[in-house]
């Protein structure tokens, strides 16, 4: 019995008005009847018929049994599953294309579907509209749409606690399956699971420079630098190479697509750095010494302390009932990465995006930026908008400079913490102008007017949005590696 309320993918194909017409004229065609003929059968007006044949009409069921009966076929016949081929195929999809609102807004009729249109004349209608496609959505790639994606991100992780079990679940197959038995993965197990996930590994000194690694998926091999960049570690650039593949995600579509697909990249290859099991048994215990800190998951576990830092915020609610946040500052006080599902309020644009926000400068994000200690970690409370916060923050230095990597709790939850006994504390109002970002008025009465600073634009400001679907990734730099190392058959 057809069930109208199938939402299966297979299902929505069938009831498709379109491909059902495609199909109700292929069968009739088939049998050697005409319009008229069948709608005479089946009682029907043959204008009626042609409607329901053109996709321009829904048939009901009980219409759909009378065509079957009158063409010679069963109902599953007229309602299969297999796909449309050769010419049925370029008039349903051109039928699409026509009804949408691209074609639309173009403001010029449709190709009539006739038989004296010959095949290529509509796959060089369906070609130029997807060419068409591809300029809007790179015009519609704007940094605002992916400031939307970015935010829409964080919601996501918000809800979920920033835990994603199905991948736990994926990275302790893995160790499991290399004889993994505790504490942090080597650089051999990391290089024994490749083997395993049947890839050769090959140091080369021309990756290009828009890559970290690149996979050969036709020869099974994987690329990796030589030389790391400053503070990058060796096992995550070729662990998040096989996480991707292990994922199987196919070409992203879009930025949305591409972010999603990173964060779940970047999670997997931290999950097998960190394994769970290990990692929560480790962090539960210092919560009963109330000693927790992300710098003993860093040593314990060999990984740097955003590494660390980054696993601590997947687990600490998920296993250890700790709301959390996570931001990463540049010495400048801008925003790259953040992450909260304890209310506090970080900076944000109009569309809710964090990214290139300046932080508060009272915030323990930049004050860290000013103690000489740099190898102790450095804790404060800070009376925020929405209430106090203790903070442990950090600084790490790489090829882009220097960056404090902070993570944060709330107050009623800082008792597990080491470092809980601090004597700094702050007070901010921000995104109120006057915390920090408005000048004195002494200064400026004294300075407003008479002062013209050159400001340096970051080079980001003046790159255009990546539209590639690996954004930032020089596609032809890349092809050309790939031909330049293929093994010779």
């Amino acid at each position: 019995m057809l069930d109208s309320t199938t939402t299966s993918p297979q299902a929505e194909d069938v009831l498709d008005p379109l491909t059902l017409g495609h199909r109700i004229r292929a069968l009739r065609t088939g049998a050697g009847l005409t319009l008229a003929e069948v709608a005479e059968s089946i009682g029907i007006a043959t204008s009626h018929l042609s409607v329901l044949e053109n996709g321009k009409r829904e048939a009901k069921l009980s219409e759909l049994q009378a065509i079957a009966r009158a063409v010679g076929a069963s109902l599953d016949d007229l309602l299969s599953a297999e796909p449309l081929t050769g010419r049925a195929a370029l008039e349903v999809e051109l039928a699409r294309v026509q009804a949408g609102p691209l074609f639309a807004s173009l403001g010029i009729p449709p190709l009539p579907l006739r038989k004296s249109v010959s095949d290529e004349a509509i796959e060089t209608v369906l070609a130029l509209h997807a060419e068409l496609q591809r300029v809007h959505s790179e015009r519609a790639a704007t940094p605002e749409e992916a400031r939307r994606a970015n935010t829409e991100l964080r919601r996501t992780m918000r809800a979920r606690g920033n835990y994603f079990g199905e991948l736990e679940q994926q990275a302790a197959h893995l160790l499991k399956a290399v004889g993994h038995e505790g504490g942090p993965l080597s650089q051999r197990l990391a290089a024994e699971l490749a083997t395993h996930l049947g890839f050769t590994l090959h140091y080369v000194g021309d990756l290009p420079a828009s890559t970290r690694s690149v996979t050969d998926l036709e020869h099974g091999r994987i690329y990796l630098p030589v030389n790391n960049a400053p503070g990058r570690d060796a096992r995550t650039t070729l662990l998040q190479a096989l996480a991707g593949h292990v994922l199987g995600r196919s070409e992203p579509r879009d930025y949305a697509e591409f972010l999603h697909q990173r964060v779940e990249t970047n999670y997997l290859a931290a999950a097998l750095l960190i394994p769970e099991a290990d990692a929560v048994t480790f962090l539960q215990r210092a919560k009963e010494r109330r000693e927790l800190a992300v710098e003993d998951l860093r040593d314990a576990f060999a990984v740097s302390y955003e590494t660390a830092a980054h696993r601590f915020t997947n687990l600490a609610t998920e296993h250890l009932g700790i709301p959390v946040h996570f931001l990463k500052v540049s010495s400048q006080g801008v925003l790259s990465k953040a992450y909260e599902n304890d209310s506090v309020q970080f900076p944000t644009d109009a569309l809710g995006a964090v990214e290139g926000q300046l932080v508060c400068r009272k915030w323990s994000a930049r004050q860290v930026f000013d103690e000489p200690d740099r190898f102790s970690p450095y804790h404060q409370y800070t009376d925020k908008p929405t209430g106090t916060y203790w903070c442990t923050s950090r600084i790490e230095s790489g090829a882009g400079g220097d960056f404090s990597i902070s993570v944060g709790t709330p107050f009623a939850h800082v008792k597990w913490f080491r470092g809980r006994e601090t004597d700094r504390r702050g007070a901010s109002t921000c995104p109120s102008p006057e915390c920090c970002r408005t000048a004195p008025e002494s200064l400026a009465a004294r300075w407003s007017g008479r002062a013209r600073p050159q400001a340096r634009i970051p080079v980001s400001l003046l790159a255009t949005l990546p539209t590639e679907s690996f954004p930032g990734v020089d596609q032809t730099e890349v092809f050309g590696f790939l031909e330049r190392h293929a093994p010779t058959p």
